[in-house]
């Protein structure tokens, strides 16, 4: 399996991981946001620091890279609030289709800011990303249309946190990097917690582990996703989490899946396998032209 191939499965697994985790977040929606996000990162910190701690690696990172996770970590966090409050409000697939676009803000950020190069297979795809996107606020979804603009919000503030987490490749551990996002994200949301703060029941307690274990191995997988290969290659990959979501929302939410919302889902969908296809054939046929040119894809 070569390194972009490892992104991609790692990408589509954070996207299943990370469509669980907004189905138990509604599932969960007795639970004030604030608590929520608290007890998903503080999940995640436990965790990172006892690994940390075993590999005796750095539990936040070097100083001189100190402006760039937090910046993630700020970033992350605003996504996070966002995309929790969206999935509490409005209908799964609505908020999924939403916080999707965030690969048209990876990849456009990671050509300005990262210097990578844009694939011309890709371009198409982003706009009809775009389109699709745009589509989405038809005034015939349930929703209402401001967590939909929220959801829209976590889009853009995840696009630019995933940005940040291809520039630490080589630079800073994943570990470390999902440990200061954690203990960030944590402390920010105890004033917010304290003030609205439930205890939660039995079956809270089990949804609100559940957040943790998703949001964590969701986090663990996008983290590294970014270091097998350039954000603007396999954020794409994301997109996978839109067909998990409508899956997801139906079996277990009972919600059901409207023609409206399959035809942005088709739209979407198929500019996902048609830009994988392609890219594959592309590969192919350059390797075995050209096997220098194995490097450049």
């Amino acid at each position: 399996m070569t390194q972009r191939q490892k992104g991609a499965l790692y990408m589509i697994l954070s996207a299943l991981c990370f469509a669980s985790m907004q189905v138990v977040v509604r599932l969960s929606r007795e639970i004030p946001t604030m608590e929520q996000i608290f007890m998903r990162n503080s999940f995640v910190l436990i965790v990172s620091a006892i690994i940390i701690l075993r590999k005796k690696g750095s539990l936040f990172g070097p100083a001189k890279y100190q402006p760039y996770l937090f910046g993630r970590s700020f970033f992350g966090f605003l996504g996070l609030i966002t995309l929790f409050y969206a999935s509490s409000h409005a209908a799964q697939g609505d908020v999924t289709i939403l916080n999707k676009t965030s690969p048209i803000w990876v990849t456009i950020l990671a050509v300005i800011f990262m210097k990578e190069k844009l694939p011309k297979i890709q371009i198409p795809a982003l706009a009809l990303s775009m389109v699709g996107a745009f589509i989405v606020f038809r005034p015939s979804f349930e929703s209402n249309p401001f967590p939909l603009v929220v959801a829209f919000l976590s889009a853009v503030t995840s696009g630019v946190a995933y940005t940040f987490l291809s520039f630490f490749k080589g630079k800073v551990d994943g570990l470390t990097v999902m440990m200061h996002f954690s203990t960030f994200s944590a402390i920010a949301s105890i004033p917010f917690m304290l003030k609205d703060f439930v205890v939660p029941s039995f079956k809270q307690a089990v949804l609100l582990l559940l957040i943790g274990v998703f949001g964590s191995l969701g986090q663990a997988f996008i983290t590294y996703a970014y270091r097998f290969a350039p954000a603007s290659e396999i954020s794409i990959y994301n997109y996978s989490g839109i067909i998990f979501s409508m899956i997801l929302g139906f079996f277990i939410l009972g919600e059901p899946v409207k023609f409206t919302s399959g035809d942005r889902t088709l739209l979407l969908w198929s500019m996902f396998t048609t830009t994988a296809a392609i890219r594959r054939q592309v590969t192919k046929l350059r390797n075995n032209h050209c096997p220098q040119s194995k490097s450049m894809l």
